[in-house]
């Protein structure tokens, strides 16, 4: 991931984008700070941050025309933010302002010319910087055009205390000074390092300046130079009368103040000169489903706000932010960020060379699942980013080869001679149609499988082949380029052998794959099949007379396949399902954690995103991808695939009715076990065949209690993995023996994990304690 491409990619994310308050106010004053200090009743806190970017507050606030009003977002939900009165309240309520911190002395002067707020402000910031600066007013007095402010709005005291500060900050106020005429400011320039001119229009012809067709200076409107060397213009100089406002002024004053600092260390004066002064920020807020609440009533208008009113209107403050992406996601909240932020730790991650890469975790926790990309108004794809990363990590040898290996081993299990099969409809020698129902169905609902296989050879013509496989998602999700391709090239191999027919799909992972990667194969989702040609006569045993509703879980690799959304309700209102619409679905449903493999990166954080999809609703869910259900269920909430209402099944687990969305789906041994059995069950009732039952370690009788059981699960230990171990341990003699138990403990990697399996024979077979595994090298040391 280049330089470029990560600025870029960050660029998209605008979280820390300005709120549209904050960009609109010509000096960038930090509203959404300020009044949320206000609205914990902190006032002196408030002050403190009003004061970073606003010289004169107690003026400000009874003057400034207020641009953030206009632009506020809460206007959108009942009344803007009185931000002015509020600004007025932290300066009458937040005690004496803290003085700024200034810089040593940098042995630079600056003459400053006009007593106005763009003058004052440019004096305030220089003078903090370490220069000394001297300012010249015309009248005996600073304020400029503020005295002619009525006084009950304005106080004169007031005023005056707030424009003393720049002469207690170390400005050499100069009253009755005037610099008139251009021989004044020629002598200023012989004397001074810079000038700042910042006086009325009418005196800015006196100078000698170019002006424009206005009469008004001619300055950069980045910099604010003028045609003259070391002289800067700005405030009144600049505009026609009536033009201006204070605050504008301000920022003017403060604009030239970086102008000219960067002058005198000479240093480009228009680099970085972005986003100064007002402009409209790309922060996104949404304002959908807030309450609409009117602005606070002053009980004394004249008075301004009391500190309980001000707090309480603060309080109205929407702390504007986008986070659309955060807000739907439990991944992206669980890390504690937003994009930008993850991004640069992506990248640092991929750009260290030696040491820990601590973002690995989050790069292999993602879902891939999209629905950032979805919400987000800018349509940054967190997904394709830690892809792209993953991609990177396995072609840079830096992806450990234990983060996705559990999911790479089942895909090669389904893609091996146990599982997989390419057949043609028996008696049949084309195809018009191929059903590839996929590895986690085949599974999970292996019988239904077997049955969806029967209907589709009733209801369609032509020939319907039968390939059992993995699509290869789990290679793609976890970034194995090398293997993914491996996998296509198996399928399209057998898919060509049976003459390039029309594949059905069941699985929405599948669909996926097959319409991203394989674009010249023609795909149907069986869904779609079941809505065009009718439902199965099983689906008639069902009651339907008061059946109760049930929330339709969207599988995320659906999420722009709205044609399948269709079908699916179509089926379910046939069915006689009253149906309910989750918050989040369709195109803004949520991933169930098992895609982009999180389940295995990042158990507890697949936990927590199971917990929040499945509380979103007390109505029991249906869903139509077999790993939503199954972990749905696995986590207590009952939850149907499509097919269990299709083909309700009186087996065990099923329940009576064969419909219970309550059973546990199998564990990771009994899902192997089932492809194994799907496949032989099909060859020999469909295809007649006579099936050899394979014998070898895999037929080693096991025993476990529960509590063993689960344990194998959490830690991810197939069955055939402990038969392996005990079926070397037993051959080779490689194994340690406890006398006090008559236990025995041994290893064995077959792979890159090594298993440490506790055991004892029993009967035919071994009872097992405990097992474990690890990615740890055992290295025997040679003896001296």
């Amino acid at each position: 991931m280049e330089q470029l491409e990560l600025h870029q990619l960050e660029d998209h994310c605008i979280q820390e984008h300005l709120p549209p308050c904050t960009a609109a106010c010509p000096i960038h004053v930090d509203v959404r700070g300020v009044l949320a200090e206000l609205g914990r009743g902190n006032s002196a806190a408030a002050l403190t941050l009003l004061n970073k970017t606003l010289p004169f507050p107690g003026i400000i606030g009874r003057v400034c025309d207020h641009p953030c009003q206009t632009a506020c977002n809460r206007k959108d939900a009942g009344e803007a933010l009185e931000i002015a009165a509020l600004e007025r309240a932290c300066a009458e309520w937040g005690g004496p302002p803290t003085p700024p911190k200034v810089f040593p002395k940098k042995g630079k002067r600056v003459a400053v010319v006009g007593g106005g707020l763009s003058g004052l402000t440019a004096a305030f910031d220089l003078v903090r910087k370490g220069y000394a600066v001297v300012l010249f007013e015309t009248d005996g007095r600073l304020g400029g055009s503020l005295w002619e402010i009525s006084e009950e709005l304005l106080p004169r005291t007031l005023l005056m205390e707030e424009t003393r500060r720049v002469e207690a900050l170390g400005v050499e106020i100069r009253l009755n000074a005037p610099i008139a005429d251009e021989s004044a400011l020629a002598e200023l320039s012989a004397t001074f390092d810079v000038v700042y001119l910042a006086v009325g229009t009418l005196s800015a012809c006196s100078f000698g300046l170019a002006l424009d067709a206005q009469g008004c200076v001619q300055v950069d409107p980045v910099t604010f130079a003028t045609d003259r060397a070391g002289v800067f213009a700005g405030g009144g100089m600049l505009h026609r009368p009536g033009e201006s406002s204070f605050v504008l002024a301000m920022s003017e004053g403060r604009r030239a103040a970086i102008s000219i600092d960067r002058y005198l260390q000479k240093v480009s004066l228009t680099a970085a000169r972005y986003n100064e002064g007002p402009y409209v920020t790309r922060l996104y807020t949404n304002t959908e489903g807030i309450d609409p609440l009117p602005a606070v009533s002053m009980s004394d208008p004249r008075a301004g706000y009391t500190q309980a009113e001000a707090s309480q209107e603060a309080h109205r403050c929407l702390q504007c932010e986008c986070m659309e992406c955060v807000k739907v996601c439990e991944y992206l909240e669980h890390f504690d960020g937003y994009p930008k932020k993850y991004i640069r730790q992506i990248y640092n991650n991929l750009s260290i060379v030696k040491g820990t890469r601590y973002a690995n975790t989050f790069v292999n926790s993602c879902s891939l699942c999209g629905l950032c990309a979805e919400v987000c108004p800018e349509d940054l794809d967190m997904g394709e980013v830690c892809r792209r990363a993953r991609q990177i990590m396995v072609a840079q040898d830096r992806m450990p080869p234990s983060a996705h290996e559990f999911a790479l081993r089942d895909m090669a299990f389904s893609n091996s001679d146990k599982f997989a099969l390419t057949r043609h409809a028996p008696g049949t020698e084309a195809s018009a149609y191929l059903f590839f129902p996929g590895c986690q169905l085949s599974a999970s609902a292996p019988q239904q499988v077997e049955k969806t296989y029967v209907y589709l050879r009733e209801v369609l013509s032509g020939g319907v082949g039968l390939m059992l496989r993995c699509c290869g998602a789990p290679a793609e999700w976890a970034g194995r380029t090398d293997l993914f391709e491996e996998v296509q090239a198996g399928f399209m191999a057998d898919y060509r052998a049976l003459g390039s027919p029309q594949v059905i799909l069941a699985c929405s992972s599948c669909y996926r794959i097959f319409k991203e990667y394989l674009p010249d194969v023609t795909c149907v989702s069986l869904w779609d099949l079941f809505d065009a040609h009718g439902l199965p006569e099983e689906a008639g045993a069902v009651p339907q007379e008061g059946r109760a509703p049930l929330a339709v879980h969207d599988p995320c690799t659906t999420r722009h396949e709205s044609h399948i959304h269709e079908s699916v309700r179509h089926i379910l209102e046939r069915l006689g399902c009253p149906v309910e619409e989750l918050l989040l679905s369709r195109e803004k449903t949520e991933c169930c954690s098992y895609g982009g493999l999180m389940w295995l990166a990042n158990p507890e954080l697949a936990r927590d995103v199971v917990r929040r999809r499945i509380g979103e609703s007390p109505t029991d869910y249906v869903t139509y991808c077999a790993m939503c259900r199954d972990f749905f269920a696995a986590q207590g909430k009952p939850t149907l695939h499509l097919l269990d209402l299709l083909f309700p099944l009186s087996v065990e687990g099923y329940g009576s009715e064969g419909v219970d969305g309550a059973r546990r789906g199998p564990g990771y041994s009994q899902r192997h076990e089932n492809r194994i059995r799907l496949k032989r069950h099909l060859l020999r009732d469909v295809w007649g065949e006579h099936v050899e039952t394979e014998r070898g370690d895999e037929m080693i009788p096991l025993r476990f209690t529960e509590a063993v059981q689960e344990r194998l699960e959490q830690r991810l230990i197939l069955v055939e993995d402990i038969q392996a171990v005990i079926a070397f341990a037993e051959k080779t003699g490689t194994k340690f023996v406890n006398r006090e138990t008559g236990h025995f403990l041994t290893h064995y990697k077959p792979n890159n994990v090594t298993y440490w399996v506790e055991y004892a024979p029993e009967g035919d077979g071994f009872v097992i304690f405990n097992a474990y595994s690890h990615r740890m090298e055992l290295v025997e040391e040679e003896s001296a």
